[in-house]
C-alpha cells in the first residue's frame, strides 16, 4: 500500500467519528451526516497531501461545515413531512439523552442555552479537541473572536451550573 493510501486510511480512522458527531449535530440527520463526511473524505483524496496535512483537522471540519451550510441553503424549502421526520429524530436523540446519565443531560441542557455559535465553538474545542487556530479556520472567525466567544460561553455555563446546582 502506498504511503498516501496509508495516510488516507489513518485519517479516516482518526477523524471519521468526530466528523460524524459534528455534522450530525449540525444537521440533525445521521444519514445526511454520513453523506457529508464521505464527500469530505472524497475531496481529501483529490487534494495535495502536502498542502492539507499541516492543517488537516481544520481542513476536514471546514469542508464538512461548508457542505452542511450548502445543504441547509438548498433545503430551506423543506416540506412539513420532512420537518416532522427531523423533529422525530431529534425527539429520539432527546430520549436517549434522558435515558443517559443525569450529568450528561444537564450538560446538554446547559449547552442548549447558548447561542448556536457558542455551542459550535464549545463543541469544536472540548468535544473535538480543536485548537483556537483550527476553530478559527473552521468557522471563519478571528482567533480573538474564538477566544472571546469561548470565554463568554464558559462564563455563562458556569453561572447556569451554579444556579441549577443550588
Amino acid at each position: 500500500m502506498a504511503a498516501d493510501e496509508e495516510w488516507l486510511l489513518a485519517t479516516v480512522e482518526r477523524y471519521q467519528g468526530s466528523l460524524l458527531t459534528y455534522v450530525g449535530r449540525l444537521l440533525g440527520q445521521v444519514d445526511s451526516a454520513r453523506d457529508v463526511v464521505q464527500e469530505t473524505f472524497l475531496k481529501l483524496c483529490q487534494q495535495d497531501r502536502s498542502e492539507v496535512e499541516p492543517r488537516l483537522a481544520a481542513w476536514l471540519f471546514s469542508v464538512c461545515r461548508n457542505h452542511v451550510r450548502d445543504l441547509q441553503r438548498k433545503s430551506r424549502r423543506m416540506t412539513a413531512a420532512e420537518q416532522a421526520l427531523i423533529d422525530r429524530q431529534r425527539g429520539l436523540e432527546d430520549e436517549v439523552a434522558t435515558a443517559a446519565d443525569g450529568e450528561v443531560e444537564s450538560v446538554h441542557e446547559l449547552l442548549a442555552e447558548l447561542s448556536e455559535q457558542q455551542q459550535e465553538v464549545v463543541r469544536l474545542k472540548f468535544l473535538h479537541e480543536l485548537s483556537y487556530k483550527e476553530i478559527s479556520e473552521v468557522t471563519g472567525l478571528s482567533l480573538g473572536n474564538v477566544g472571546y466567544i469561548l470565554h463568554h460561553a464558559l462564563v455563562r455555563l458556569r453561572k447556569a451550573a451554579k444556579v441549577g446546582g443550588e
